[in-house]
C-alpha cells in the first residue's frame, strides 16, 4: 500500500509505548509519523496541577530500579525519585467496624493473606518477564500446566475461602485487591496477582514497594517530555485515527479529518478498552474482538484528597466501599493540609471533582478528617482510554492480552502496558517494554533482504 521506498511507520498514541517506539524507529532510519487523538502527550500518565496548583499524577505514578525498562529510562534522561512518606496510623473495616493499628500491624495481616494467594507463582513464572514460559517448555509436567491453567479460573480471593482465613481477613484482602486490581475481585483473574508476585520475587514488600513507593521528583511529565524531546518526527496532537486498513505489503490509516497515510506498518498503542474506536480492515480476529467487547477488570478510579490537619494515614475497605485504599502522600503548608491518594473498584460510586462525594467516602474510617477540595481523572469514562491500567478478568491471563502478539512479519502491532508480557497493564515498564519490543520486530520485518 505505500509507495515509498524508504521504509515508513505510523505510530497511534504518542503514551510512553508510542514516544519509545518512535524513538526506536527513528534510530533505525524508519520515518515515522507519530498521531495522538489528545490535546497532549503521555496516556495514561498525565502529569497535571490540582488542589491548588500541587504537581500530582492523575494516572501512573510509582516506578522501582527493579522494574528494568523503566529505570533504563530514568538513567538516560537523569531523572531523580523521592519515597512516598511512611505512615503512622492504618484503619482497615470489615463489616462495618473499623480497626485501628499501625502500618505495621496492617502488613502483617496481609502478608499472611498474600503468601496464600501468591501460591504457585514461583512453579508458574519461572520467568516473569517471559509469562506463558511454562506452556513452552516440552519438558514441563503436564500435571502444573494444567494447574497453571486452572488458575486463571475463579476469582482472586477464592483460594481465602476455604474456612482458614476469618471473614476480616477476607476483607482485608479484599480491600487491597480492589485497589490493586482496579475492578471487582470477584472476577479478577488469580494469575495476575500470582504474575505480580513472581515480578516482585514473591514478597509482598517488594510489590508494595514497586508498586506504591517511589515517585519521579519531576513527575511522569519529566519522563515522557524527555523522551518527546529526543524524537524527529512531529506528535501531532488532537488527530484521532478512524480506519487502519493492513495487509501483508503495508497499511493505510485513515484520520479524522479526512487524510490518509500510506505506511509499510502500523504500531497501534490505543489501550484495550478504546480500541473499538477505531475500524480494522480486515476486521480484528474474533480472539481479539473478544477481548474488546469483553473489555478489562479495570472499571476503578484514581482520587486526591486534600484535607484539613496533618494526617499520616493509610486505610483499606472492601470494594462495596467507594475507596477501597487511601494513604497519606503530601504534607503541606506547615502540616495544615495533607493530600491523600485513594483507589476505588467502581468509578460510578464517587464524582472524583466533588467535596462532598470525597467527604462520604472518607467518612468510612474517620468523620473527623475534613475535606477541602478533591480531584481526579476518569479514565474508564474517558473515550481514548476507556478504562484506568488493564488488569485482567478471570480467563484473560491465556485468553486476553497474549491475544495482541502479532506474528512475524505482520504490518499491524500492538504495543502498550495493556499488551506487555513483565509489568503488564500496571505500571510504565510494560509500556515501555511493548513499545521496544515492537519497534524492534518491524525494524526486523523491514530490514532490506541482502
Amino acid at each position: 500500500m505505500t509507495t515509498s521506498n524508504s521504509p515508513s511507520v505510523v505510530v497511534v498514541g504518542a503514551g510512553f509505548a508510542g514516544l519509545i517506539a518512535t524513538r526506536e524507529l527513528e534510530a533505525a532510519g524508519i520515518r515515522v509519523r507519530l498521531v495522538e487523538a489528545r490535546d497532549r502527550i503521555g496516556g495514561r500518565a498525565w502529569t497535571d496541577e490540582r488542589l491548588g496548583g500541587h504537581m500530582l499524577e492523575m494516572g501512573a505514578t510509582w516506578v522501582h530500579w527493579l522494574q528494568p525498562f523503566v529505570w533504563t529510562e530514568i538513567t538516560r534522561y537523569d531523572q531523580e525519585i523521592y519515597p512516598s512518606p511512611d505512615i503512622e496510623d492504618a484503619y482497615w473495616v470489615s463489616d462495618g467496624n473499623v480497626r485501628h493499628g499501625t502500618e505495621h500491624d496492617l502488613d502483617a495481616a496481609l502478608t499472611r493473606l498474600q503468601e496464600k494467594i501468591f501460591e504457585g507463582s514461583r512453579e508458574f513464572f519461572p520467568y516473569p518477564h517471559n509469562p506463558l514460559a511454562l506452556l513452552e517448555d516440552d519438558t514441563a509436567d503436564p500435571e502444573l500446566i494444567e494447574r497453571f491453567r486452572r488458575a486463571d479460573e475463579g476469582s482472586v480471593l477464592d483460594c481465602l475461602r476455604d474456612g482458614g482465613f476469618t471473614k476480616e481477613e477476607i476483607d482485608l484482602a479484599d480491600s487491597y485487591w480492589s485497589a490493586g486490581y482496579q475492578g471487582p475481585t470477584s472476577t479478577a483473574s488469580p494469575l495476575m496477582a500470582k504474575h505480580w508476585a513472581a515480578l516482585s520475587d514473591h514478597r509482598s514488600s517488594l510489590m508494595d514497594e514497586q508498586t506504591l513507593r517511589f515517585k519521579l521528583t519531576k513527575g511522569m511529565r519529566g519522563l515522557y517530555e524527555s523522551i518527546a524531546s529526543d524524537l524527529r518526527a512531529d506528535i501531532e496532537l488532537n488527530t484521532p485515527v478512524e480506519r487502519i486498513s493492513h495487509g501483508p505489503s503495508g497499511v493505510e490509516v485513515l484520520m479524522a479529518d479526512g487524510t490518509v497515510e500510506s505506511a509499510d506498518a502500523v504500531i497501534v498503542t490505543v489501550p484495550i478498552g478504546a480500541l473499538s474506536n477505531i475500524e480494522f480492515d480486515p476486521p480484528l480476529p474474533h480472539s481479539q474482538r473478544k477481548v474488546v467487547d469483553e473489555g478489562t477488570n479495570s472499571v476503578g478510579f484514581k482520587i486526591w484528597i486534600k484535607v484539613e490537619g496533618h494526617h499520616s494515614i493509610i486505610a483499606g475497605a472492601p470494594g462495596e466501599h467507594p475507596i477501597s485504599l487511601l494513604r497519606s502522600e503530601y504534607f503541606l503548608d506547615d502540616e495544615k493540609f495533607t493530600i491523600l491518594v485513594g483507589f476505588g473498584s467502581d468509578h460510578t460510586t464517587i464524582d472524583l471533582d466533588d467535596k462532598d462525594s470525597a467527604q462520604k467516602a472518607v467518612n468510612v474510617w474517620r468523620d473527623d478528617l475534613r475535606v477541602i477540595e478533591s480531584g481526579g481523572h476518569d479514565w474508564v469514562a474517558d473515550k481514548w482510554s476507556g478504562q484506568t491500567w488493564a488488569t485482567l478478568k478471570s480467563g484473560q491471563f491465556f485468553d486476553g492480552w497474549s491475544r495482541f502478539d502479532a506474528p512475524e512479519g505482520a504490518r499491524l502491532r500492538f504495543a502498550g502496558a495493556d499488551y506487555a508480557k513483565g509489568w503488564n497493564g500496571v505500571v510504565v515498564d510494560g509500556a515501555i517494554e511493548s513499545g521496544i519490543t515492537n519497534a524492534r520486530r518491524i525494524i526486523g520485518d523491514l530490514k532490506p533482504q541482502r
